[in-house]
This record gives structure tokens, C-alpha cells and sequence, in this order.
């Protein structure tokens, strides 16, 4: 537990406030539908370079997504083919520019573990349908909850956007890892707002 007052974090580490919502019961909202020209689709077991491709466009090179990008490609492949995780691309003309993943592996809830749009697809209300989208299909298991966590590395947007959706925040903690762009898990220009210290 860490106690009141600022803790040093080492050069080479990033730290963030993470934020952990749950929902129980989707909520009632109108119908969001895609902007025109969009459309969205699942993908089955997606290629691993893919997939790493549109995990970078969507989160990694601006928010500091870097979790997926740490896998083994022999690791990210088995999370790709589970068949208890469901991923959909968000296509603009054909090419992916959203990601929407949801997680059921623990049986018993589901995790929203990635929801993104890359600029291409941001400002035309494409989120509130993928959310949407997201609440829908994980409250159509027997589930027991869909939780989901953001961070302060996020679009500052993120976290309202998630409570006006229906998302309960439950936790807090803070992260400490390692700085994914000084070991090229991510570009070193990514994410210019959390300045690099060696």
C-alpha cells in the first residue's frame, strides 16, 4: 500500500494511474449507429502482424499502448485463436482503423480489454457505436460483469467516456513498468506528452 506523498520513479520506468470500471447490467441506451462509410467486422484469429499493426496505429504510437506488443508471437497467436476472445476491426475503405476486443476466458465476466480508433476514424461518433457494440455482445453471455481499465496514458477522454456509457469505477492503482520505447516495443517518438527519461 503505498502511502500519502510523492514516490520516485526510477529513470527508464513510466507510471501511471490506473482506473478499473465494471458494469453489471447494460444499460439502456439509444441504438449508435456507424458513421457512413464505416463498417465493422470480426475477425477470427487474426494474423498476429495484423493485429500488431492496428494495435500500434490505434494506441501505440499515441496513447503508449504496448501490452500485445510484448507477447511472443507464439504467445499473442494463442490470445488471437482463443476462442473466448472476439475482435473486430473497424474499417474505413477496407482497412482496419478500429479495434474493439472483448475477453470471456474467466467464464464468468468479460473483460472489454481494447476499444480504440486510430485519427482516421476519430470525431465521427464511430466510438459510441463500438462501445455499444462491446456492451451488447458481452451482456448477450451469462455473464456476471464486464469490467474494463484505462489509464492516465490514455486519451484523456477515455475515462469520462467510459462512466457516460454506464461503467461503474470500482479501483484505482498505479503502474510502474519499464518505458516500452527504450526497448523498441514501441517507436521512441511515440507518445511525445510523457516525456522520456533515461
Amino acid at each position: 500500500m503505498l502511502e500519502p506523498g510523492f514516490h520516485p520513479v526510477a529513470p527508464g520506468r513510466i507510471a501511471a494511474i490506473v482506473t478499473h470500471l465494471e458494469m453489471r447490467a447494460p444499460p439502456p441506451s439509444p441504438d449508435a449507429k456507424l458513421p457512413e462509410g464505416m463498417m465493422l467486422r470480426q475477425v477470427e484469429a487474426p494474423d498476429p502482424d495484423w493485429y500488431r499493426d492496428l494495435f500500434l496505429r490505434v494506441g501505440g504510437l499515441t496513447w503508449m499502448w504496448f501490452s500485445r506488443l510484448r507477447l511472443s508471437r507464439a504467445e499473442l497467436s494463442a490470445v488471437l485463436a482463443d476462442r473466448d476472445v472476439e475482435i473486430f476491426a473497424l474499417e474505413i475503405d477496407g482497412r482496419a482503423e478500429g479495434l474493439l476486443e472483448l475477453d470471456f476466458r474467466d467464464g464468468r465476466s468479460c473483460e472489454l480489454a481494447f476499444l480504440g480508433l486510430t485519427p482516421a476514424a476519430q470525431g465521427k461518433g464511430a466510438g459510441r457505436a463500438l462501445i455499444q457494440t462491446g456492451i451488447a455482445r458481452a451482456f448477450a453471455r451469462p455473464i456476471e460483469r464486464l469490467h474494463i481499465h484505462t489509464c492516465t496514458f490514455d486519451s484523456p477522454v477515455a475515462l469520462p467516456f467510459y462512466i457516460r456509457s454506464g461503467f461503474v469505477a470500482v479501483r484505482r492503482e498505479v503502474e510502474v513498468v519499464d518505458d516500452p520505447r527504450l526497448d523498441g516495443t514501441i517507436p521512441m517518438d511515440a507518445a511525445p506528452q510523457i516525456p522520456l527519461i533515461r
